[in-house]
């Protein structure tokens, strides 16, 4: 299986896709300006204790408190307050953590009013984004992830992933650790460090480190509430968790996203560094690599599977519910039961999919054709597990219960991926009537004129649907031909599978949209 990134930066959004065989099985989409994201470091304020909830309710800048629990404060936050509020009241020069004073952890089942007060300054950092009406959830146990480290401020601990079997691997790893970690730092040690030297461990430690050292930097200006450390973009945080030797291309087209990627990877594989590659392509990087069709059959209520069958995906605020039907599926030559558990073995691997796809957490409900043989059900259980095996966030499944359902929880850290797949008419705006159709091209050559004579622009393009495109360019002498003499080769015309029928899109040499969008009056 060979695995491809694909990276579309816009001037508003950034959308990453992870393709398997050309399949999309990751979709992520962000605002630039995003904030609240997981790994994210804050210096914020308790703003009142819920003790029936044991936990507290913080202020870090966002429009709802941030939620924390007490079970969150981890077991070294006596440490880490005390170290906080010296930092705080000696502004002058950054503490040196290593000079700190360890004091013994706190209590298991004790309370959150025995550690915090309404108006105390803590640092926090951020588990799970905005869901919903709720706020950000918290903790206090300060982390830092690489890619073969997470290092863990006021700790002392090394642990080893459990996923690395070999125990004189795991020895080696935890000596070496030991011997090259500053004092007072915890680690924990990825499964991807299996193997690797001292000197690539070594490195990321010191990177590592040095994030602690930036945030206690921006720790000594700060004001409550204020960011303290950033989490990496989410490119580079994906490509951090994903990356493997599958990766056969990494493309970007972005020239400043295009570096940021070839650093990270030269810094981690840099034998690998000549994969991330800068796509400077005409037509949109999705439409080129067939994305955009991929993404409006993947995503809405409704999504075709095989041979007609199809699932219905419900989202609610409790849970996610997909049911899956056979459609117009011819049946099995060989009864019911054959034909149930075929279609369900199908629906199986679309939906280990859609999970991933749509990043779906919380409880997800699937309510699949009901089989009447125990082995078919078990038999659908057992493919349902080697298809999550799979998926990096942490998960439970349940065998089919006895009305045929199958329950499933899903780590859930930032709101799922909704990406609506219907288009609003570009034309009417909701009016239901719209210039003839066979007026458009020229309407566009309208535009074309007033952007060429009244803008005095060169070199720009136009973003129309494919079979647009494909209509102006029909012929010898094309309408596409008649404009270029006319207006002086001065525009290029591009086909765009993300547009609507009749919608249209400029853009300058700076592939900025020139917006000339027009509701037009109809009488």
């Amino acid at each position: 299986m060979t695995s491809e990134l694909v990276v579309d930066v816009q001037p508003k959004e950034i959308a990453i896709a992870v393709l398997e065989d050309k399949r999309l099985v990751e979709f992520q989409k962000e605002a630039r300006n995003i904030s609240f994201s997981v790994g994210d470091i804050y210096l914020g304020k308790v703003k009142k204790l819920m003790p029936g909830l044991n936990a507290a309710f913080v202020d870090v800048g966002y429009e709802k408190d941030a939620f924390l629990h007490y079970l969150d404060l981890g077991p070294q936050f006596s440490s880490e307050a005390k170290f906080v509020k010296q930092q705080l009241s000696d502004r002058k020069k950054t503490l040196s953590i290593s000079k700190a004073t360890i004091l013994p952890d706190i209590e298991k089942d004790g309370t959150i009013s025995d550690l915090l007060k309404a108006g105390q300054e803590i640092l926090v950092q951020i588990t799970k984004e905005p869901i919903s009406s709720k706020g950000p959830r918290l903790t206090t146990e300060i982390s830092f992830a690489g890619r073969y480290l997470v290092l863990i401020p006021f700790s002392d601990k090394v642990s080893i992933s459990q996923k690395i079997k070999s125990n004189e691997e795991k020895a080696r790893l935890k000596q070496l650790l030991q011997s090259i970690k500053p004092k007072n730092f915890g680690v924990i040690v990825r499964t991807s460090a299996e193997g690797k030297r001292v000197a690539e461990l070594d490195n990321e430690l010191k990177t590592l480190v040095q994030c602690w050292e930036d945030s206690l930097t921006k720790l000594l200006k700060a004001k409550t509430p204020s960011l303290v450390f950033e989490e990496t973009g989410r490119t580079v945080a994906l490509l951090r968790d994903i990356f493997n030797p599958s990766f056969q291309d990494i493309w970007v087209n972005d020239d400043e996203t295009f570096h940021q990627i070839k650093n990270y990877v030269t810094l981690i594989a840099p034998e690998r560094a000549d994969i991330v590659k800068l796509y400077k392509g005409e037509l949109p990087i999705f439409d080129n690599f067939a994305i955009t069709k991929q993404v409006k059959s993947s995503f809405g209520k409704t999504v075709s599977f095989k041979s007609g069958a199809y699932l219905i995906i419900e989202h609610t605020e409790a849970l996610h519910v997909i049911d899956v039907n056979s459609g117009n599926r011819s049946k099995s030559n060989s009864g019911q039961e054959n034909n149930a558990i075929d279609v369900n073995l199908a629906a199986a691997e679309e939906i280990a999919r859609q999970l991933r796809l749509r990043d779906m957490g919380g409880i997800i409900v699937i309510d699949y054709i009901d089989m009447q043989e125990t082995e078919n059900r078990q038999k659908l259980f057992d493919k349902m597990r080697e298809l999550m095996s799979l998926d990096r966030a942490k998960h439970n499944i349940l065998p089919l219960s006895k009305f045929g359902l199958m329950q499933i929880t899903r780590q859930r850290v930032r709101p799922a991926m909704d990406v609506e797949t219907t288009e609003e008419c570009p034309v009417c705006f909701g009016k239901k009537t719209i210039q003839p159709s066979i007026l458009f091209p020229d309407r566009l050559e309208d535009k074309i004129d007033y952007m060429v004579n009244k803008l005095k622009m060169n070199d720009f393009t136009l973003h129309v649907h494919p079979f647009v495109a494909a209509f102006i360019k029909k012929g010898i002498l094309s309408q596409y031909l008649k404009w270029k003499f006319k207006y002086g080769f001065k525009f290029k015309l591009i086909p765009d599978q993300s547009l609507a029928m009749v919608e249209y899109r400029f853009y300058d040499k700076e592939k900025i949209e020139i917006d000339l969008k027009e509701e037009i009056e109809i009488k």
